[in-house]
């Protein structure tokens, strides 16, 4: 071992400038055995780096390399495995732990040694040394060992050690003295020796000479001694004198802890005492606002707020642990408890009453207002003059802002008693339904009043007390409507006739006045129905926007909600419900609103069914703008269940047109004309533009457009075929040609394919009845030249035809002579007498159609004239009559009618 450590230091550590300090042969454990060295150096040059080095040899065998280094300062524990019995195997844990099997325990015990040495010296953080026998880990290092591990200038390993200066001059001197010290040895050698036994005889002489001082010495040693032996014995008493002085100390210590102790307990107790107080103690001021505090004045109510929130901030004080079970914090608590009861009492009873007196006198109000028109025998129509600008709901704002004053004490009560708060919040609910019942009926009597024109023409609609029931005959109705019409159109013409008003019949400023009458109550009801919601809100401390509302079932709606409240009283709502909460009222508060519009509308739809497009584009706009505000309030649910009833009316209203347009019924002895639902659609449409321009409902009149077109349609040619004085054709030219005129003024959008198919229709039609007439003035004169055509289509070529007996040269002539020029004048004005009787004076269609017949009679005179001229060629034949004739002829007639 000693040559390959040799040979270690030379080969791979001198080279770096490293020492080799301890070496061990192992093998990793577990493996096959490939043996490998541990070393254990330090660096020659300072700072020294101690370092363990893995040497490995090489696979030639004639050579080691250097393999890993681990510093030793990353080394944490040294694992020897056993302490007692010899084992070689040993863990060294670096990053991770490398475990060895050292060739013999004492190699290993070395290397340990050393690694426990160079810890000692070199390093501040000290390695765990574990299972490491306790003669290996010395608490000092020999001085040897120590010179070998401290990395100075000698070199321990050796036993040889360098002279120093002194010695070296010595050893000079003694041998300049002896001139053969250098070539006789042993001369020189024999000479020290002699010289060394007289310097030991001289220093036994001194020693014996000095043996007196050394009696001398001991002597004083003695003494020395017996003096210490005085100075411990009073050492000792002064020892037994501070023990009795440090029992007194520490008594003194012990009772200066107890009353340090006793002023930590004093402090603490006067803390909790004044947490208590501070917390737990009520104003006198506060007990008397609680126990006698004016709730009709605004200080007094300002001082039962604050004396109200005191009470509730000390009742909701956080008790530290133990408080509860003081008897004054309990008998505090039942205090505050009597107190909150008490008062609660007495703010509910008040607040009833201010319900109480806020709804007699909103009564008396509505009775003043509504005494002439319920006073039996009392002329009516002067009181609807004198209230014709009264079409207003009363206002609750000076009721609302009353209330409002208490809404931080129903906040306090809905935290603190919640049935009580619970049942001023169904009191609230009972007295309000009951007052706005009678304001909002009363209101809509006096609308349907207006609508009607006077109370007696309104008893003929049944509109018996404030419920405004639609019991009315359908004759009185009738009889009203033509009464209070000026100059209208037949009612026997109207195919809008349901049994009611003609739509027809009604002026403008009829329907003018039901759309501002109508606007006026939507206007009136919404502002009433945001103001109140706002104020439950405000006034019950009711989240609006927080959350959507749930679905509330029919159950719930029919009694206004109320059972979904049925819980534990005392205990809030969540945000979730206090938004039900809200709606439940509302449709508690405000249950006549749907019925009353409901009336309303059935009334309007009875006076004209017309009134629907009125009411559709109306509730539309207020249904749009309340869903903008909250999408989910009462008002915005409430319009759009109405909304869903004037659409079933708008809806019914185009489906009777199209009933009326089947069943219409054409006089078999007058010519037809323009049909009336015809012109009706010309109305329909015309007023549905200008109801619904700019509306938010336009699809819906579009699909109305839709369905009434088809119908139009689909019973112009049901009539047209059905008609006998007037011909088909004409029937179908005059009434598409004014559908076209109607859609072209129009320009609905939606019906561009629809008026695109009435010109074609009107151009069909024009074109057949032409073509149809103009047969009649030259009837035999036609025949002869459809029999030419026939026998030139059956193969007969044209030149040959005039060999046929029956169309020679002679018939032509014949035929010809029989339409001179007076004849044909005479046929054209019998014909153009013919289509005057056809065509109805309300189209002004006889110009376009007898020019129309003009072009078509020259235009088969041209094609007569052509047959001629190839089927009787140089046959001298010509018509009796030129293209001139017949343009001065047609000129004429015109011209003479």
């Amino acid at each position: 071992m000693t040559a390959i450590k040799h040979a270690l230091q030379r080969d791979i550590f001198t080279p770096n400038d490293e020492r080799l300090l301890s070496i061990v042969n192992v093998c990793k454990a577990g493996k096959k055995k490939k043996n490998c060295f541990l070393c254990a150096t330090v660096t020659t040059e300072r700072p020294v780096q101690v370092k363990v080095v893995k040497v490995k040899k090489s696979d030639k065998g004639d050579f080691y390399k250097r393999q890993i280094a681990w510093a030793l300062r990353d080394l944490a524990v040294v694992d020897a495995k056993d302490a007692i019995k010899e084992n070689p195997e040993f863990d060294l844990h670096f990053e991770k732990i490398y475990k060895w099997v050292a060739s013999s325990t004492a190699e290993k015990n070395a290397f340990i040694s050393c690694i426990w040495k160079l810890n000692q010296r070199y390093l501040r953080k000290k390695i765990d040394f574990v299972n490491v026998s306790s003669q290996l880990l010395e608490e000092s290092v020999p001085s040897g060992e120590n010179q070998s591990v401290t990395g100075g200038d000698e070199e321990a390993v050796d036993e040889y050690q360098e002279l120093n200066a002194r010695e070296e001059q010595d050893i000079e001197i003694m041998m300049e003295g002896c001139e053969y010290a250098i070539s006789n040895a042993e001369a020189f050698a024999e000479r020290l020796s002699r010289e060394l036994q007289v310097l030991d005889g001289a220093n036994i002489q001194s020693i014996m000479a000095s043996e007196k001082q050394v009696n001398i010495l001991m002597n004083l040693l003695d003494e020395a001694l017996k003096e210490v032996d005085q100075i411990e014995l009073k050492l000792s008493s002064y020892e037994e004198m501070l023990q009795s002085v440090k029992e007194q100390m520490d008594q003194i210590s012990e009772s200066n802890h107890l009353i340090h102790l006793s002023n930590t307990n004093n402090v603490k107790l006067l803390s909790e005492i004044e947490f208590l107080v501070n917390h737990m103690d009520l104003a006198k001021g506060h007990i008397k606002a609680l126990q006698e505090g004016d709730l009709a004045s605004s200080r007094g109510i300002e001082a039962c707020t604050n004396a109200a929130d005191a009470l509730l901030q000390c009742m909701n004080v956080a008790l530290r642990p133990g408080h509860d079970m003081l008897l004054a914090v309990k008998q505090q608590q039942q205090r505050f408890s009597d107190l909150r009861e008490h008062f609660a009492r007495r703010l509910a009873s008040h607040l009833n009453n201010v319900f109480v007196q806020q709804f007699t006198q909103a009564l008396l109000q509505l009775y003043n207002r509504s005494y002439f028109l319920s006073v039996p025998g009392h002329d009516q129509s002067s009181t609807l003059a004198q209230h014709s600008v009264e079409l207003t709901l009363p206002n609750h704002h000076p009721f609302h802002r009353d209330l409002l004053r208490y809404a931080k004490l129903m906040e306090w009560l809905k935290s603190t008693d919640y049935g009580k708060y619970e049942g001023l919040t169904k009191n609230y609910m009972d007295y309000l339904s009951r007052l706005y019942e009678r304001e909002i009926k009363d209101f809509f009597e006096v609308a349907k009043i207006k609508m009607t024109g006077t109370t007696k023409e309104s008893k003929k609609f049944g509109l018996h007390g404030s419920s405004g029931k639609l019991t009315g005959s359908t004759s009185s109705l009738n009889k009203l409507s033509v009464q209070s019409s000026g100059n209208r159109r037949s009612q026997s013409s109207s195919l809008l006739d349901m049994g009611n008003m003609s739509a027809s019949d009604l002026d403008v400023a009829d329907r003018t006045k039901f759309d501002k009458i109508f606007e006026q109550v939507l206007s009136e009801l919404e502002p009433l129905c945001l103001a109140e919601q706002d104020f439950i809100s405000k006034f019950f401390k009711l989240q609006q926007h927080q959350s959507m509302p749930g679905t509330m079932t029919e159950a719930e709606e029919l009694d206004g909600g109320t059972s979904s409240r049925q819980h534990n009283a005392g205990t809030p709502l969540p945000v979730s419900s206090e938004k039900d909460m809200i709606r439940q009222m509302m449709i508690k508060i405000f249950r006549c609103i749907e019925p009353e519009l409901n009336n309303l509308i059935a009334l309007g739809d009875k006076i004209d069914s017309f009134n629907s497009l009125y009411m559709l584009v109306k509730m539309s706009h207020h249904v749009w703008t309340a869903q903008n505000v909250d999408p989910a309030s009462f008002l915005s649910t409430t319009l759009g269940n109405v909304l869903v009833t004037v659409k079933r009316n708008f809806d019914k209203c185009i489906s009777n047109q199209i009933r009326q347009m089947e069943e219409v019924k054409i006089s078999k002895k007058s010519k037809v004309g323009i049909l009336p639902f015809v012109a009706e659609f010309e109305e329909f449409a015309g007023l549905a533009e200008s109801i619904f321009k700019n509306a938010e409902r336009r699809g819906d009149l579009d699909k109305a457009y839709t369905k009434l077109i088809r119908g139009v349609f689909v019973n112009v040619e049901k009539v047209a075929n059905e008609s006998q004085k007037t011909p088909r054709d004409v029937v179908m030219m005059e009434n598409f040609h004014h559908i076209f005129a109607t859609l072209s003024r129009l320009k609905i959008s939606c019906l561009e394919a629809e008026k695109k198919e009435a010109k074609q229709k009107y151009t069909d039609h024009l074109q057949s009845y032409v073509i149809y007439s103009l047969g009649q003035p030259l009837e035999k004169l036609n025949h002869f030249f459809e029999g030419v055509e026939a026998r030139v289509a059956q193969g007969i070529r044209e030149e040959e035809v005039s060999y046929q007996l029956a169309f020679n040269k002679q018939e032509l002539r014949k035929v010809i002579k029989e339409y001179p020029g007076k004849e044909v004048k005479k046929g054209l004005d019998n014909l153009y007498k013919k289509v005057d009787k056809h065509l109805c004076e309300e189209e002004n269609l006889l110009q376009v159609v007898w020019h129309s017949m003009q072009d078509e009679f020259i235009r088969q005179y041209k094609h007569f004239e052509g047959l001629i001229a190839r089927c009787y060629p140089g046959s001298g034949v010509t018509m009796e009559f030129t293209i001139q004739d017949i343009l001065d002829y047609c000129s004429s007639i015109a011209q003479s009618h």
